[in-house]
């Protein structure tokens, strides 16, 4: 039996046919769900419609604290052209095409990276860099493989991949457009994304949101962390109630890995749209110590200080839970917190190690949601609560050269 929706006594699973991709058998909260006509029915289709249908409800609550944490899963595949957001392993086999098959081996043998599976690598980029970044200080390079040559090429490679252009059916446009849809009064919708690209930005300002992202107003853009502090209102013909004073389409961004668009200078953390060596904790196990240096300090204590608020609903997307620092924030939270609320959305609902606890804690407790959703279905399914309406922002295209009789 596969679970596709999990929330305590409230489930959705499934029993695989042989080709693993029909469904033979529904059970929904527990109970074998009985087609009248196994002919007519899409038992595959109606599964997924009870488990959007479950998840919806759950959604459809209005939570004074949202939050939104995103993984690798809400950037993959997505991209204009051949350039598209990858997976860590996807990265192996571009590290392996960029240095060559022999390269990468030897690099693998003198760094002492042994993982194996019937012969061949275990494509894990993070523990690969992890060990290579330890061995750089104590293994001498060869003539064939500069360590940290070869380390620098790599992490080149990674930016290289992140740079990605947001393609206009990108989910990224509704799914802002619907966490920003609340009460103005309300805090704004906080977004913390682990990927280094920039396709929440993108998405904000084609969108034309105004982007709370620590960085100043004024250009150049330079990190401060009190810029967080900050909100966008209107005091030209304000009115009596409070609330008419706050601008519509504002969130919050936090990319507590950095990004491909960040670097260091003498005066300061920098925004810009060229960047030669950008500001980002690449893939390896001193992730957890590296986030204690700023911006990164600063952006996971806004992470920690907002998990803890009241009424907090943190949604998961494309999080593999693999990451040290903020798996132990969100584990702090299940347990100090009784207002928080814990969505997990990933293609599949995993069983692995690293995962089961959380798994198993879903089974028993309503205030965690997980759910096999990619992100994309899951913009699309995300409730859209029509009760604060905003006003649209709709470009208005003039085609002067489009008249009657030309």
């Amino acid at each position: 039996m596969e679970y596709i929706y999990i929330n305590a006594g409230s489930s959705v699973a499934i029993n695989k046919g042989e080709d693993g991709e029909s469904v033979n058998q529904l059970f929904i909260d527990g109970k074998q769900h009985k087609f009248e006509d196994d002919d007519v029915q899409d038992k595959k289709q109606y599964a997924i419609k009870v488990k959007r249908d479950k998840y919806q409800k759950f959604l459809n609550r209005q939570f004074e604290n949202l939050i939104v944490l995103t993984g690798a899963g809400s950037s993959v595949g997505i991209g204009e052209g051949d350039k598209k957001g990858r997976l860590l392993s996807q990265l192996w086999d571009d590290a392996r095409d960029a240095l060559g098959a022999d390269k990468l081996n030897a690099f693998c043998e003198l760094v002492k990276y042994h993982d194996k599976k019937e012969g061949e690598y275990i494509k894990n980029l993070e523990k690969l860099l992890s060990i290579a970044n330890t061995a750089k200080d104590f293994v001498p390079s060869t003539d064939a493989v500069n360590i940290p040559d070869t380390i620098k090429e790599i992490e080149a490679l990674i930016k290289d991949k992140c740079e990605l252009k947001l393609p206009s059916d990108a989910p990224h446009h509704s799914f802002i457009e619907k966490i920003s849809r609340r009460k103005v009064t309300l805090p704004r919708a906080k977004v913390f994304t682990l990927n280094y690209d920039t396709l929440f930005e993108q998405a904000g300002r084609k969108g034309n949101y105004t982007i709370i992202d620590g960085f100043s107003f004024s250009f150049p853009r330079f990190f401060s962390g009190r810029n967080f502090d900050y909100d966008v209102v209107l005091r030209d013909k304000s009115r009596l109630k409070e609330e008419d004073n706050f601008i519509n389409r504002v969130f919050h961004l936090y990319k507590p890995h950095g990004s491909v668009d960040w670097q260091k200078t003498k005066e300061g953390i920098k925004q810009s749209d060229t960047v030669e060596k950008a500001l980002m904790i690449y893939p390896k196990d001193s992730k957890y110590e590296s986030s204690y240096e700023q911006p990164f300090f600063e952006m996971m204590s806004r992470f920690q200080q907002n998990l803890r608020k009241d009424n907090v609903l943190l949604i998961c997307i494309g999080f593999s839970f693999n990451d040290k620092h903020i798996v132990t924030a969100i584990q702090e939270a299940l347990e100090q917190n009784s207002g928080f609320q814990l969505v997990v959305v990933n293609k599949g609902i995993e069983l692995s190690d690293g995962f089961r606890w959380l798994y198993n804690l879903s089974l028993k407790h309503s205030n965690i949601v997980l759910i096999d959703e990619l992100f994309s279905d899951f913009a699309l399914y995300y409730p859209l609560l029509k009760s604060y309406n905003q006003d649209e922002y709709k470009k208005i295209t003039i085609n002067l050269t489009d008249r009657d009789g030309e």
